[in-house]
């Protein structure tokens, strides 16, 4: 099974902070105040620890069937930070309905996406620089079964678990490849358009 997503509570620190009669709190602009409202919102907001890596052999079976995994990117860091929270969320959802999940791929070069555009075996028509993965705001999930990563959508229990991919990332505002004319069921994006033409 995937290790389970820690959570960081900021509000758990304890921080407080004494005034005796030589401070002196000025009124706030409306400006100022707002600023400082939403630096609270953000403190108080419970931040997701990405799950530590899976050891290799969790992904013999897949990297068999697709060899082109054996390169794939897997650092959330290099993913945008916003973005890695939601989807976080979205895995501990998923966790919770019986179906863990891990990051197949996370960052994509345009190196990368050009060459896997141009394989003999279709992964993605997008180019270099037409798909979110090489801004930090795509990635690639699959389920995990018994210590194996699980590709494939023709395994029963495999298309459940990325038809409540597609469910949770609906709720949650971001974008499912499992409905495009390509279906693309672990991928997962933020949704809207790219500058650049938009692709997986």
């Amino acid at each position: 099974m995937a290790n389970p997503i820690h959570t960081i509570n900021i509000n758990n620190i304890n921080n407080s902070t004494f005034f005796n009669k030589n401070h002196k709190i000025e009124n706030l602009t409306p400006k100022e105040y707002a600023y400082g409202a939403k630096i609270k919102l953000t403190l108080e907001e419970e931040l997701l620890v990405p799950p530590p890596p899976l050891p290799p052999e969790a992904f013999v079976d897949v990297i068999m069937e697709r060899p082109s995994l054996n390169t794939a990117n897997r650092d959330w860091a290099l993913l945008d930070a916003a973005f890695v929270q939601k989807v976080l969320h979205i895995m501990e959802k998923l966790r919770a309905r019986g179906y863990p999940m891990t990051l197949l791929e996370g960052y994509r070069s345009p190196e990368r996406q050009d060459a896997l555009a141009g394989q003999a075996t279709l992964v993605t028509k997008a180019k270099g620089g037409q798909s979110k993965h090489q801004y930090g705001l795509a990635v690639d999930l699959a389920p995990v079964r018994n210590g194996k990563v699980v590709i494939s959508e023709k395994d029963p229990w495999a298309l459940e678990a990325y038809q409540a991919l597609g469910e949770e990332a609906h709720a949650a505002g971001i974008t499912w490849g499992g409905v495009w004319r390509f279906r693309d069921y672990g991928h997962i994006e933020k949704s809207g358009p790219l500058h650049k033409p938009q692709g997986r």
